[in-house]
């Protein structure tokens, strides 16, 4: 599955600026952007405030932002720095295993695969892929999506668990992305509760060891405790016809 290209001009724009700025621009400008993007307020869109976080990652990424004009200095006529004008923009299961990625190169459309582990950050060189017709470095962003956002190596990820299990403690099954992870609560945890599970982050690469998988545990009133779910699994296999049978 590709992805498309989030280019500098589309962030830039996401985050209502005309062009690179300091730090603390830039910061104000991702807070403003953020909170009408929220989805749980009036107006706000998930699509949206996925955007702008990715948006506000390329550009820290990029180290674009320029420090901000002293007062005391006279103001010079601004000079874009040049710079790519597209990344590769990935998923977290797509920096996970690999993956191909849709590039937009001036009129070219490019299909780029990624080998597995790639963080938020590196850069792919595509041979022949400039405008000059020499190699091009295209940098790498690492979007949340499917339940999971990355930092560094490491994943991050929230999962509901019974009330009940939170308050009393035992055996929870953690459906991960390389499938069931169990883990043990102790009863009266002091929430937010977070799980690390070591080696289950973004693979290996290079000089770079395995991230881990951070999960934080949500209680739910809605879901059935560890033997209402056992219960419910026997039930729906243990069918008074096959019984009888």
């Amino acid at each position: 599955m590709c992805a498309d290209a989030l280019t500098l001009e589309n962030a830039w724009t996401l985050l209502g600026l005309t062009g690179p700025v300091g730090s603390e621009g830039l910061a104000s400008a991702f807070r403003t952007a953020v909170k009408t993007a929220r989805p749980d307020l009036p107006g706000g869109d998930a699509e949206r405030f996925r955007n702008v976080i990715a948006a506000y990652r390329l550009l820290q990424a990029q180290t674009l932002a320029l420090p901000a004009p002293q007062t005391h200095l006279k103001a010079t006529p601004f000079i874009r720095p040049p710079a790519p004008s597209s990344l590769l923009a990935l998923t977290p299961m797509q920096a996970i295993s690999g993956g191909c990625v849709r590039v937009t190169l001036g009129a070219r459309i490019l299909l780029v695969h990624t080998p597995p582990g790639v963080r938020t950050g590196d850069r792919i060189r595509l041979k022949r892929g400039g405008a000059d017709g020499g190699d091009a470095l295209l940098p790498i962003l690492i979007r949340p999506a499917d339940g999971l956002s990355v930092l560094g190596g490491d994943l991050f990820m929230d999962w509901a668990v019974p009330q009940r299990m939170m308050d009393d403690g035992g055996r929870i099954e953690i459906q991960t992305h390389a499938g069931l992870r169990s883990s043990w609560l102790v009863p009266d945890m002091v929430e937010p509760v977070r799980l690390r599970l070591k080696g289950l982050g973004l693979p290996a690469r290079g000089n770079r060891a395995a991230g881990d998988l951070f999960v934080k545990l949500q209680a739910s009133a809605d879901l059935p405790s560890a033997a209402e779910d056992l219960l419910l699994r026997f039930t729906r296999v243990w069918t008074p016809e096959r019984i009888a049978a």
